[in-house]
């Protein structure tokens, strides 16, 4: 199994107070920044494609960011042409993760219910997940999407929201988590950003996060900052106090 990062926009910026003070404002400055970028994932199980995300709609200009590419070419950059994916698993529902949902003609797409509504999506290839398969480790409810592939619900950020784990042939754990944090740093603190729908499921599923990462050797695949891309090119194992 290989995961892949999908390139799209690099030089934007965070602020701390929006990173950190999801729960307290006053836990983050505003005269503080970190580095944003935005990229989604890819994983190649050898026997399927399995999509991550799918980024913005095409010509989308993102403010304070400079272009790498638009979805459909970073994936071709890659080497994968749109008709060759089998599944999407979409984290949640907002238009950086959803955007080119409609261009992969082969494709079954998984989400969270709730955002499925959000998003109005029908048809035959869209999976409402409901997580079936039980517990991932300290995770109540999953969707085993193929052999080491998991989709795992982790309400808060919206109310559909999940994350996507993926089992390594060498024991690592790569976690795709969409927007559980923005920034690394804000793992390691403990800290929600300001965007979330619900508060109390968000603080549970940060909680589950760092419990699994403190538990498992896991490379930890943000969306939003440069380290996504560097902790998956290094193989770098997150750690936690």
């Amino acid at each position: 199994m290989k995961v892949k990062v999908v390139k799209l926009f690099e030089g934007g910026s965070f602020n701390e107070e929006f990173l950190f003070g999801g729960e307290n404002k006053a836990d983050g400055r505003k005269d503080v920044t970190y580095p944003g970028s935005l990229q989604n994932f890819l994983i190649d199980t050898g026997s399927e494609i399995i999509l991550v995300d799918t980024g913005f709609q095409p010509n989308f200009e993102y403010k304070g960011y400079t272009k790498i590419l638009d979805y459909i070419p970073a994936l071709e950059a890659l080497g994968y042409k749109p008709e060759q994916v089998s599944k999407i698993l979409v984290t949640h529902k907002h238009p950086d993760h959803s955007g080119e949902l409609r261009s992969f003609p082969n494709a079954k797409i998984y989400i969270g219910p709730e955002d499925a509504d959000a998003l109005k999506l029908t048809g035959d290839n869209i999976i409402r997940c409901e997580y079936t398969d039980g517990a991932y480790h300290n995770f109540p409810e999953s969707q085993k999407i193929a052999d080491g592939v998991y989709f795992i619900k982790a309400r808060g950020h919206t109310k559909g929201n999940s994350i996507v784990i993926a089992e390594g042939d060498d024991g690592v754990y790569y976690m795709m988590h969409g927007d559980v944090t923005y920034v690394d740093a804000a793992l390691h603190k403990n800290k929600l950003s300001v965007v979330f729908e619900d508060l109390p499921a968000a603080r549970e599923t940060l909680d589950r996060v760092r419990e699994f990462v403190k538990n498992n050797p896991t490379v930890y695949l943000s969306t939003h900052t440069p380290e996504g891309v560097t902790n998956l090119e290094n193989k770098v194992i997150m750690k936690l106090e």
